[in-house]
């Protein structure tokens, strides 16, 4: 990236430490959703977007709040920790909405204030802590009646053997540099419910996010030669690519994308 307005997040990093998201965005694939765009699309349809007060926590590239703004909510606000990311963000949405910089557990927005929240490949990231934290931050936002859809990395089948779930997400950390931490369905659903929240919808999609199929769907045809054209360019992203793929075909049935959305009760 040559202009300063298009830079991403960690772009000062070595390719070898930064996060595997960024180093994806750095290559130039802007979806970055463990379903993909199908599932994002899919969640979308069921959230409630029109004529909806929308928070979006850690919007990253601004693919989804394009996304959003399409449906037609009545205000959207993105909540970006990284500058360069409330940036991109703010590029993708021009006056038809605004971003604050501030961390997803503490936005500083007030409370009761939204229809809507959501929040996409990011709870993964947090610890189980910190993704309470979060989720409880969404709940503070939202309206009695308003909805928190998130979309983040699962795994299958619910009745997955504690230590296998420590080693996988030991390779994870390997493999992406992030302590990732996806939880099954049951467990996602979980969560929310410990904030008080009632799961009126669940999806999933194959994590295929570096798969050749997925990426001509979420990027198309010219976004793809680009991706590639990078990864070829670079040899040491090539290296870290190529380890990210190994890993998810070797635990393809047991990574999933998967989509929820939660209802904040009328009495809530």
């Amino acid at each position: 990236m040559n202009h300063d307005d298009d830079r991403v997040p960690f772009a000062e990093r070595r390719t070898a430490d930064v996060p595997g998201h960024w180093l994806l965005a750095r290559l130039g694939k802007r979806v970055l959703r463990p379903g993909g765009l199908g599932l994002n699309r899919e969640l979308l349809s069921h959230a409630g977007v029109a004529d909806a007060d929308v928070v979006e926590l850690a919007p990253g590239l601004g693919r989804t709040a394009t996304e959003l703004l399409a449906i037609g909510p009545r205000t959207y606000v993105g909540v970006a920790k990284d500058a360069d990311a409330a940036r991109l963000t703010e590029k993708a949405i021009g006056a038809r909405g605004r971003v604050v910089h501030a961390d997803a557990a503490q936005t500083g927005l007030t409370g009761a204030s939204a229809d809507l929240v959501i929040g996409e490949a990011m709870l993964t990231m947090q610890s189980e802590a910190g993704k309470q934290v979060i989720i409880a931050e969404a709940a503070r936002l939202l309206r009695p009646g308003g909805r928190y859809a998130i979309h983040e990395l699962g795994l299958y089948p619910d009745t997955l053997d504690a230590g296998f779930k420590t080693e996988l997400r030991k390779d994870l950390a390997r493999a992406i540099k992030v302590n990732a931490r996806p939880l099954t369905v049951a467990e996602w659903r979980e969560l929310l419910e410990g904030q008080g929240l009632v799961v009126e919808w669940t999806g999933t999609a194959p994590m295929a996010l570096l798969q050749m199929r997925r990426n001509l769907a979420d990027e198309g045809v010219r976004g793809t030669l680009r991706i590639l054209r990078n990864v070829l360019r670079d040899s040491d992203a090539r290296r870290r690519v190529l380890s990210m793929r190994s890993l998810f075909r070797t635990h393809r049935d047991t990574l999933r994308g998967v989509a929820l959305v939660a209802r904040k009760p009328e009495n809530g």
